[in-house]
C-alpha cells in the first residue's frame, strides 16, 4: 500500500482563523489578553479587581469561557464590564472560531481592551493560538509550587505568571522561591507577578503593567 505523507498541522484551521484575528484586534488597535489557569487559581477574583480600576479609562469587554454556568460572567458584569460567555460543553479549551464569533457580538470597534478568561485548564489551552498579544499563566499557593515542571508547555507559551493567593502563605506548603526557580526553568524571560487579591497586595504593578500595554498597542502603526 502507498504512504501518503500529510503536512498540515492538525490545528492549522485555528491557526488561520487566530490569524485572521489577530489582523482585525491590530487594525483596531486592541490589547488583548488570554488568561489561563487550573480551576480556582482566582482568574475572575483578579479580573473583578483589576478592572474596576481600568474601566472607566478603557473600553473593556470580557469573554468567559466555561464548561457550564455563566456565573463568571455575571461576576464581571457586577462590576460594570461587558462580559459574554462560552459554554464549552466538555471541551477544555476555547478555539478561535468562538472567540470571533463573540467579538462580533461584543463589536470589534473601539476596544481598549479585551481579555479572553480560558476554560481552568492547564494542559489543552496552551495548544490554541486565540489572536491574543499576551498569555498569562496564573498558579494560586494553594497549588503545588512544581506546577510549572508538570505543565512546562503552558509556562513556556506564557508571556506572564502571576503567582496569586499569596496571603495564604503562612497557612500552605508552598515555597515562592522554587516555584519561580522552576517557571524560569521553562522560559527565563516570564514576566512574574505575587498578588492577593484579597488584600490587594501586587495589584497597583499589574494594572500599571496592562496600562502600559494597552497605550504601546494604541501607538503601533
Amino acid at each position: 500500500m502507498e504512504k501518503i505523507t500529510i503536512n498540515q498541522k492538525i490545528l492549522s484551521k485555528n491557526d488561520l482563523n487566530a490569524m485572521h484575528l489577530r489582523n482585525k484586534f491590530a487594525t483596531n488597535k486592541t490589547l488583548v489578553i488570554n488568561m489561563m489557569s487550573s480551576p480556582g487559581s482566582g482568574k475572575t477574583s483578579f479580573l473583578e479587581k483589576v478592572l474596576v480600576r481600568l474601566k472607566d479609562k478603557y473600553n473593556i469587554a470580557v469573554i468567559e469561557g466555561d464548561l457550564q454556568t455563566e456565573n463568571d460572567k455575571q461576576r464581571i458584569e457586577a462590576i460594570g464590564v461587558r462580559a459574554i460567555q462560552i459554554q464549552t460543553g466538555g471541551a477544555c479549551h476555547l478555539e478561535a472560531s468562538e472567540i470571533d464569533k463573540k467579538c462580533q457580538e461584543l463589536g470589534y470597534e473601539n476596544l481598549d481592551l479585551l481579555i479572553i478568561e480560558n476554560v481552568g485548564n492547564l494542559v489543552c489551552p496552551a495548544e490554541y493560538d486565540l489572536g491574543q498579544d499576551i498569555n498569562i499563566v496564573m498558579l494560586s499557593v494553594t497549588e503545588g509550587d512544581d506546577k510549572p515542571l508538570k505543565y512546562p508547555t503552558i509556562f513556556f507559551n506564557s508571556d506572564i505568571f502571576i503567582l496569586n493567593k499569596i496571603d495564604l502563605l503562612p497557612y500552605v506548603d508552598f515555597s515562592v522561591e522554587k516555584a519561580l526557580e522552576n517557571a524560569r526553568t521553562i522560559k527565563n524571560n516570564l514576566d512574574i507577578f505575587q498578588i492577593s487579591c484579597r488584600n490587594d497586595e501586587g495589584l497597583d504593578n499589574l494594572q500599571a503593567f496592562i496600562e502600559t500595554k494597552i497605550l504601546a498597542k494604541k501607538r503601533c502603526s
